[in-house]
């Protein structure tokens, strides 16, 4: 269920919201590609925190477009996660939801080892390009609002994959996230764009666990082992 509603949250950022049988790669990714992704790894792993803030633009056939803003505060393995009326908080240990409208929060462990191409923290987000479920490489480059910008799109390999492709945009000097678009077989598709970035800011460690102060009138449930 955690992994689930981990998926759901972070479908903005779509490489990752499924988990699939590794299969036989019958093409390879772009090797500069891997580089560009690889040197933005090392960037975001090297912050001591990161808040970002962004919209998230909702296109399902025949309903109106939506968008969310939403507002990511995180710290190694720990995270807090604000989108519409969900908060999804971790302190590497325990995972709190708290859904807003029922009132409810759920507690759970969070989870181990978790399977390639699955998340359980943003942080796995980073290592994408590493998971034999996709194949990815450079496919554009051009400027955009005054930044030159390039993009890398990631193909499923499993034909069973609910996605045809995932396409991130890069600012190419300093390797932050523009903007991530996934295109869904149905025809959907969920783009994430990056507002602001704010590396490195003081974080009490009260931001990584959900206390009933912050909702006294809220059920809840521990589905902790």
């Amino acid at each position: 269920m955690q992994k689930i509603m981990l998926a759901s949250l972070f479908s903005i950022f779509t490489v990752v919201v499924f988990a699939q049988t590794p299969v036989a790669k019958k093409e390879v990714s772009d090797p500069q590609a891997k580089e560009v992704l690889e040197k933005m790894r090392k960037k975001y792993e090297a912050f001591q925190t990161l808040e970002a803030e962004f919209s998230l633009e909702i296109e399902v056939p025949q309903q109106p477009k939506q968008t969310q803003k939403g507002k990511l505060v995180q710290q190694g393995e720990k995270y807090r996660l604000n989108l519409n009326d969900r908060t999804l908080v971790s302190d590497g240990k325990a995972v709190w939801l708290y859904i807003a409208k029922n009132k409810e929060v759920q507690i759970n462990d969070v989870e181990e080892d978790a399977a390639e191409g699955g998340i359980s923290s943003p942080q796995d987000l980073l290592k994408a390009y590493a998971w034999n479920d996709y194949i990815y490489g450079l496919t554009n480059e051009f400027s955009e609002n005054g930044k030159l910008v390039q993009q890398i799109e990631f193909k499923p390999i499993s034909k069973d994959s609910d996605y045809s492709k995932i396409r991130l945009t890069l600012d190419k000097k300093t390797l932050d996230i523009v903007s991530i678009k996934s295109f869904g077989k149905d025809g959907s598709r969920y783009t994430l764009i990056m507002n602001k970035l704010t590396p490195n800011k003081q974080t009490p460690a009260t931001t990584f666990t959900f206390a009933k102060t912050e909702c006294p009138e809220c059920r809840f449930e521990d589905l902790r082992m």
